[in-house]
């Protein structure tokens, strides 16, 4: 006797369960969140949450529910290709911000391809992440063959270094960026005496041994702030004083208290501008201070810029697809072929391979315990 009203309540709680399920969107993220590099980490995806906090109601009016969905990728490029691999599994994620280092990005991009699933990194520099020509990939940063001759420059024309000494992280970021930098010096008359990689995260004895044999100018490190902040307090200490300059992966706070005293004379080209650089990023500041209890920085702006712009090409395939949820190719496409104005650093569009069409690299100075705006550089990219 109770049979069919029992049923009839099943299946309609089946269908409205199957209803919500459909018009939930999310956003993942890939990025260190744990590890030597979560402090950047951390700081991108806060700065993403605050921008998916934004966009919720523009989603509400079309009736989707968005959702962040945050994995750490610890700096791996192993881990983060295993949380890509979930991300492809999980039909309800349609784009992701990330990843952070370009040798998670690279390795985690290739195994979204198939599926579609679009990425826009807000940190990734290395020439590979778009070089490849996937159509699933974009960047908001510029290039390590831009960001590496704008450091070669800095070095050549402001610092008046006529012999330099490399060293690199031997990661695909750390070896690109020294590339680069390596490859411009020679080509103006600067010497080089090596480009070295390292590994090494804790005694830099062997290597500070052989700068003070040497003797350069300065010294040029494609690495990230926590092994860089460790050679700078060894280097220091064993009195060499000869300027550093590094790329993007020093733009954190953190490195000033690793490298304690060892952080003078110091200075990094970043595409995540400071947050005092920025007019636009005011109210944006104070929100996330307010939110997370800590100042914003460079990656957080930028994660928040990545993740505006993965948002606002979902609501233009989803508004071009009659106000229906989008497919994941409809927002790829969308993404890719889009122009994003209202981000923090200026509007955003993408070439045929997802490099950023014009960008702006800033060169900080790290000195007395401060982080200060030295010059900016405008670049655009060299793909087509």
């Amino acid at each position: 006797m109770f049979r069919t009203p029992l049923t009839a309540l099943v299946l309609s709680a089946l269908s409205l369960g199957s209803a919500s399920a459909a018009t939930t969107i999310k956003l993942a993220s890939l990025a260190p969140l744990s590890g030597g590099q979560s402090a950047i980490g951390t700081q991108a995806r806060n700065g993403i949450q605050l921008a998916v906090t934004e966009y919720k109601p523009q989603f509400k009016k079309l009736g989707f529910d968005l959702q962040f969905v945050p994995f750490d990728d610890q700096a791996d490029p192993a881990t983060g290709t295993a949380a890509a691999r979930k991300i492809a599994a999980d039909r309800q994620v349609l784009a992701v911000v990330g990843a952070l280092n370009s040798g998670v990005t690279i390795p985690a991009s290739a195994a979204l391809q198939a599926s579609h699933v679009a990425m826009v990194s807000s940190a990734s520099t290395a020439n590979n992440v778009t070089d490849r020509g996937l159509s699933n990939i974009n960047r908001i940063v510029p290039r390590d063959d831009a960001q590496g001759p704008a450091g070669a420059q800095f070095l050549r024309t402001s610092l008046k270094a006529k012999k330099v000494y490399i060293l690199n992280d031997k990661t695909a970021y750390g070896e690109g960026l020294a590339t680069e930098v390596e490859k411009t010096l020679k080509a103006s008359g600067v010497q080089v005496v090596t480009n070295e990689g390292t590994e090494e995260k804790s005694d830099f004895s062997s290597i500070v041994a052989k700068i003070k044999l040497q003797r350069p100018d300065a010294i040029y490190f494609g690495g990230i702030y926590n092994q860089v902040g460790v050679f700078l307090k060894q280097l220091r200490e064993a009195g060499i004083n000869a300027p550093v300059v590094g790329g993007d992966g020093l733009d954190s706070s953190e490195l000033l208290k690793i490298a304690g005293k060892g952080a003078e004379n110091v200075y990094f080209t970043t595409g995540a501008a400071p947050v005092e650089a920025l007019p636009a990023a005011k109210a944006f500041a104070a929100s996330y201070q307010k939110t997370f209890r800590q100042p914003a920085q460079g990656f957080a702006v930028f994660g928040y810029d990545a993740a505006k712009v993965v948002l606002q090409g979902i609501l233009n395939a989803a508004k071009a697809n009659g106000g229906k949820l989008p497919s994941r190719t409809q927002v790829e496409s969308a993404i890719r072929k889009g122009t994003f104005t209202g981000l923090l650093s200026g509007k955003a569009s993408f070439n045929s391979v997802g490099d950023r069409q014009a960008a702006t690299l800033y060169v900080m100075k790290v000195g007395g315990g401060q982080v200060k705006l030295s010059t900016t550089i405008a670049v655009k990219p060299k793909k087509s």
